[in-house]
């Protein structure tokens, strides 16, 4: 158990520049503390004791500001980034090494029953503000760009951007963990495309004025 506690220690540091040392993260960290209180209040739910469950999340929310439920399942390595504002919802699946940053929203739909709640596969970032809704699935690697509202199944190894969530593959390669400000956009995309054209099309009416002109 000590192992499995200092390795989530050390997935803090490793994800986090700001931090300093272990004991910091251990005594300040928000994420980190409502991480280790989940632990305790999915063993009562498990157990079959909710209200003791629910009674520990409910007081680390009010702690830290994230508010998972009991019944949620977390892996190993998980890092919350700051945090405030974070929901995750009962029967939400996260994998191992996952990264979440702040006013994430791991939610329901209101129209599901039975699994209402994403399940986020091994290696996935969620950057801050984004909202995964409904019992869909995050595959392996894949990257949420901050704001980005998800409701459909995303592939491993891709990345997610906008409202709604359009999914963008990156040469199959992962995109760096930390970086939630340099991820390829479709929509603008596709207007530099459109801009680069009409300035184009533009240089050659200018052309073909010019050689008018020199006719005349």
């Amino acid at each position: 158990m000590f192992n499995s506690y200092m390795e989530d220690v050390r997935s803090f540091i490793d994800h986090d520049p700001a931090a300093h040392n272990p004991l910091e993260i251990i005594l300040l960290y928000p994420g980190f503390k409502a991480l280790r209180s989940h632990k305790r209040a999915n063993w009562f739910y498990r157990h079959n004791m909710p209200f003791v469950a629910r009674a520990i999340s409910q007081r680390s929310a009010h702690n830290t500001g994230i508010e998972i439920h009991p019944g949620a399942t977390i892996g190993k390595r998980v890092v919350i980034d700051h945090g405030h504002g974070i929901v995750i919802g009962e029967t939400t699946e996260i994998g191992d090494d996952v990264m979440i940053y702040q006013g994430v929203t791991l939610g329901g739909t209101g129209k599901d029953e039975g699994k209402r709640h994403p399940t986020i596969e091994s290696g996935v970032m969620i950057g801050a503000g984004a909202k995964v809704l409904g019992p869909i699935t995050i595959g392996k690697n894949a990257k949420v760009a901050a704001g980005a509202v998800v409701v459909k199944d995303v592939e491993p190894n891709s990345t997610v951007v906008g409202i709604p969530g359009t999914v963008v593959k990156i040469d199959g390669e992962r995109v760096d963990d930390l970086d939630q400000i340099h991820i390829p956009n479709p929509l603008m995309t596709a207007i530099t495309s459109n801009q680069e054209q009409i300035t184009e099309l533009q240089n050659k009416v200018k052309e073909l004025e010019e050689k008018l002109n020199e006719n005349i």
